[in-house]
């Protein structure tokens, strides 16, 4: 999945107090002996370099945390193993976080955002009501608190999040190198007296489509993979 041109240039540049070993098909960074505060610099001046060198695009100046691939019942009951520049999650195949929201409402339509032609993943594709990656430090609730007000314009609580709360694992090859995602899918009620409205300049606009709808768009391939994935995961039981 990871090209291994990448893995390479990764152990040349880590040190030798710890190295990157191959046992069997499988790769092994023997960083135990370090923190995680310590992991986290030495990872993120090593994705610096390949950021200068052009390797590493889409720099966005924001942490993801990184955790081993078997904890899988959040929240996880070991700590994050180091956090590092979200950019450079897709070119080392790192597995990220992110929240999905729905936004539904009384009469059984789902408000869709179209994601602005300025952004560097998906450019004027439909998605949900709010979705962005969960950096480091916050939880899922919080993340998609905030994602609603700064995406939508609405203001809301962790706790006026409908549950239960999906998860979603989503995989797949992008030009930026392997995408692992877990997906915290949440749903929001939104009245009927109230419009979504950007407020960072990420989505182009907002739609109310019936059910019918969306599945149509989902077939014609008109949102993100992540969102269908979310709401077939939440509604297509």
């Amino acid at each position: 999945m990871l090209p291994v041109e990448r893995i390479e240039r990764l152990a040349a540049a880590l040190p030798d107090r710890a190295p990157l070993l191959k046992v069997g098909e499988h790769y092994r960074w023997r960083a135990a002996h370090l923190s995680a505060s310590e992991r986290s610099a030495l990872l993120q001046s090593i994705a610096e370099e390949l950021r200068d060198q052009g390797l590493i695009t889409g720099w966005r100046g924001e942490a993801f945390s990184c955790w081993g691939h078997r904890e899988d019942r959040w929240p996880y009951a070991q700590p994050e193993l180091f956090r590092l520049e979200r950019a450079a999650f897709r070119y080392f195949g790192l597995r990220s976080h992110a929240v999905h929201v729905h936004g539904l409402t009384r009469d059984g339509q789902m408000w869709c955002g179209r994601r602005a032609l300025s952004k560097a993943t998906d450019p004027g594709c439909l998605d949900n009501l709010a979705a962005g990656g969960i950096p480091a430090g916050e939880d899922a609730e919080q993340c998609a608190a905030r994602e609603i007000f700064e995406e939508a314009g609405l203001t809301r609580l962790p706790s006026d999040l409908i549950g239960p709360r999906r998860e979603v694992l989503t995989e797949r090859q992008v030009p930026e190198g392997w995408h692992t995602e877990r997906l915290f899918v949440f749903s929001l009620e939104i009245g009927p007296d109230e419009r979504p409205a950007n407020q960072d300049g990420e989505v182009s606009g907002f739609h109310a489509f019936r059910a019918a709808e969306v599945i149509d768009l989902i077939q014609a391939r008109s949102f993100t993979e992540d969102a269908a994935c979310a709401i077939a995961a939440t509604f297509c039981r």
